[in-house]
């Protein structure tokens, strides 16, 4: 690499995709619907100040840093769950929009997020999130899956009547197309990539539902409030490892997925911006 890329990734707001960077962002997605559920069902008034006023912080929190840092980030992912949790849970409780219209319009929330971000930056890639606008687009687009997210995990496990535990068994099979897709196909990588952390919220979302819902809706019924717990303090000992160890960092896998996917036979649609 050179020294202007080398400094360009350890000014990256975002980490590597790595294993550990999945294992997180699926237990926030469950930690997050399992915390907002919660915080609802005692008051709504207070879940929604804990929602806003949280991930105000984080934001606040992430953008004032000049690099990566772990806490920082994963406050954001875990504080956006809880809150694009409670508003899609608002929109169809509070104002009783069906499931697949609020899972349309947040479909198309982020579609137009995507669609303006690469517009303005001509790039979707996670390794060039080293701008203040870059870092907004990306957090906006985070914000859309999370709620979309929710939306879609609730639609099948409700309105389709497939319950909890199948709609983990459908969306894990969703899953397998952007993977198969990305190994034997060829598929442009930053695309892969965004269609897989989409489709992570609802199995987390599901996952978390089944296992702390009553038995009467499907639920293991070990309640919202132990698997919030139990969750935050897995969540808590991951990203403090991650931190001490400064795993996920970018650098060098960085630089060589960059150039995997400015690779002609990808296309250059998503492709980053050269060095």
């Amino acid at each position: 690499m050179s020294e202007t890329t080398t400094r360009r990734h350890l000014a990256t707001k975002v980490p590597e995709i790595t294993l550990m960077f999945w294992v997180l962002k699926l237990l926030t997605t469950g930690m997050g619907e399992a915390m907002s559920d919660f915080m609802g069902d005692h008051s709504v008034p207070l879940a929604a100040v804990v929602g806003i006023s949280g991930t105000l912080l984080a934001l606040r929190l992430q953008l004032s840093q000049k690099t990566y840092k772990a806490p920082y980030y994963w406050f954001v992912v875990m504080m956006i769950a809880v809150s694009g949790t409670m508003l899609a849970d608002a929109i169809h409780d509070g104002a009783s929009i069906p499931y697949p219209v609020t899972t349309t319009g947040f479909g198309l929330f982020t579609a137009i997020v995507f669609w303006r971000w690469y517009r303005s930056e001509g790039t979707l890639s996670i390794h060039t999130i080293d701008t203040r606008r870059r870092e907004l687009y990306y957090w906006f687009a985070v914000f859309g899956t999370f709620a979309l997210g929710t939306a879609a995990g609730d639609m099948t496990a409700t309105t389709l009547n497939l319950g909890f535990f199948h709609s983990i068994l459908l969306f894990s099979a969703i899953m397998l197309i952007p993977l198969i897709g990305w190994w034997r196909f060829n598929w442009n990588p930053i695309f892969a990539f965004w269609f897989a952390y989409i489709d992570t919220r609802p199995i987390g979302a599901s996952f978390s539902d089944w296992f702390s819902k009553p038995h009467n809706i499907t639920g293991l019924n070990f309640g919202d409030g132990h698997t919030s717990a139990v969750a935050l303090i897995v969540f808590i000992v991951l990203v403090g490892w991650t931190a001490l160890s400064r795993h996920g960092i970018q650098g060098k896998s960085g630089e060589a997925m960059q150039t995997h996917a400015v690779e002609p036979h990808l296309g250059p649609a998503l492709a980053p911006d050269p060095e």
